[in-house]
């Protein structure tokens, strides 16, 4: 019996999907006294949001800084280097296709009165100003982490990963499960304003343009990887096609790494390689996480009117490809992850961030199958540079 009245349970996409579809229809109706207790909710909610990201950063950064310096070797550096780069540059090329082709797809200026334009106002609002800025917490977050490795302290160490346990289970339990809620409250406030049909067109074009992109981006990497490995780059890649499956049903990096090292090995990369590799990349290399946010950033930026250039995205990818190191292993962790530099080096509002939330999450499945796969392309490569080194690694760890 309780087996029949178990609830199937329902996917973080599906519930952001429906929070959207609830939000436009209650926007026609609702009154504006009960649209303001939604506001309400979404200000306090974003306060809190606020006064967690710079933890984020930090619980997640730190530590994961501390386990690679640990683990200091050439093979590592290697493909600490090569995730990095793979990362960096999807960032550039997603830069590049949105600043070429959003503007023809995309009504310039068309949010420019987003917060203006709002007509539901909170009741209140509860102020939760962030212990430090995003920066500091970056330096912070780079200064433990190399000090950690560094010393080789277990007593900072162990507190860290527990504090990096804390905060994931905060956006596990607290921020994940509100998100629906989050998105109602603004698409409620945009159908309000006669905004959402404009985002609506906006969002269907963007990921058509961000579905295409990984797609090439995978036949770039492993073209690369057939190049190195002297093998037929599309068997390679359809070698990995399980392991881009099944993280398009997981939505996680560390969910899919059994099949991801299974696929691996049957491309030829030696067992040694794989299992050194495969776990480390699934969380240092985010070359479709990373693909995303800029073209989201790009497409918000176009749709507000507000200036950027090529400088600015620049540094943005920089830090971006740092910032979501050890996303954890929820849905839309990268994104978390990068929200305070969302507003810190590009100047997005509560509402942009939560337009980019989702956006991302919208395309969540399809950026983690992108950045498992690709592992797949860096195992080829490292294999290649290091083909005896994998074995004397993993016994030294």
């Amino acid at each position: 019996m309780s087996n029949i009245m178990k609830f199937p349970k329902i996917n973080l996409l599906v519930k952001i999907i429906i929070a959207i579809i609830l939000g436009i229809i209650a926007g026609q109706f609702f009154p504006i006294w009960l649209g303001r207790f939604f506001a309400t909710f979404n200000a306090i909610f974003s306060q809190f949001l606020g006064f967690l990201i710079p933890l984020i950063i930090l619980g997640f950064v730190a530590p994961a800084i501390a386990d690679i310096g640990n683990k200091a070797g050439k093979m590592l550096l290697a493909t600490a280097a090569l995730a990095y780069l793979s990362t960096t540059l999807s960032g550039f090329m997603s830069y590049w296709v949105g600043d070429t082709f959003f503007p023809r797809l995309i009504s310039p200026a068309a949010l420019r009165n987003l917060e203006e334009g709002h007509d539901l106002s909170a009741y209140f609002t509860v102020e939760m100003p962030p212990l430090f800025g995003v920066m500091s917490a970056l330096v912070l977050a780079f200064t433990l982490g190399l000090a950690l490795a560094y010393i080789k302290g277990d007593t900072l160490k162990s507190a860290l990963n527990e504090f990096r346990d804390v905060v994931s289970m905060t956006i596990a339990k607290v921020i994940i499960p509100l998100l629906p809620l989050y998105i109602f409250g603004i698409f409620l406030n945009m159908t309000v304003s006669g905004q959402v049909a404009t985002v609506l067109s906006a969002f269907v074009k963007i990921i058509l343009i961000i579905f295409a992109m990984h797609i090439f981006l995978l036949l770039v990497q492993y073209l690369i990887a057939g190049l190195v490995a002297r093998k037929n780059p599309l068997k390679l890649l359809y070698t990995m096609l399980p392991a881009y499956f099944t993280a398009l049903g997981t939505q996680s990096s560390a969910a899919t790494i059994p099949v991801t090292l299974r696929q691996a090995i049957k491309m030829g990369v030696d067992e040694d390689t794989v299992g050194f590799v495969i776990p480390l990349c699934a969380t240092i290399h985010m070359s479709g996480s990373a693909m995303k946010i800029v073209a989201c950033a790009v497409a918000l930026m176009i749709m507000q009117g507000l200036p950027y250039d090529t400088p600015m995205f620049a540094g943005f990818i920089f830090m971006i490809g740092i910032s979501i190191i050890a996303a954890p292993g929820v849905p839309g962790g990268a994104i978390m992850a990068s929200l305070g530099l969302l507003a810190n080096m590009l100047g997005f509002s509560e509402a942009d961030q939560a337009l980019m939330i989702a956006l991302y999450i919208a395309m969540d499945s399809f950026g983690t199958a992108c950045n498992v796969t690709g592992d797949g392309f860096i195992a080829i490569v490292i294999n290649r540079c290091f083909p005896s080194t994998a074995h004397r690694m993993n016994e030294s760890l």
